[in-house]
């Protein structure tokens, strides 16, 4: 079993200190896929940029499931004007 902690994303990073422990990856990658559908039921949060931050022992980040998938982000462009 490895420990898995879940980032909550929006512009700060919320850490995750205490972890959940799983057999595997996809079983983290799952409960994150979870997370987000409950967060996505609070009609409070409205911020596109939502995601949960899947990350493991070693602090490694191995997933990142947007809350609001559905939502474009804003475009950002490095192009010049003129």
């Amino acid at each position: 079993m490895r420990t898995y902690y879940f980032d909550i994303k929006d512009g700060i990073p919320s850490r995750n200190r205490q972890g959940i422990e799983f057999a595997s990856a996809g079983g983290a990658i799952e409960h994150s896929k979870e997370l987000a559908r409950l967060l996505r039921s609070d009609n409070r949060l409205g911020d596109a940029g939502l995601a949960i931050v899947v990350v493991d022992e070693s602090g490694a980040e191995i997933h990142r499931e947007a809350v609001y998938p559905d939502v474009a982000a804003p475009a950002v462009s490095h192009g010049r004007r003129g």
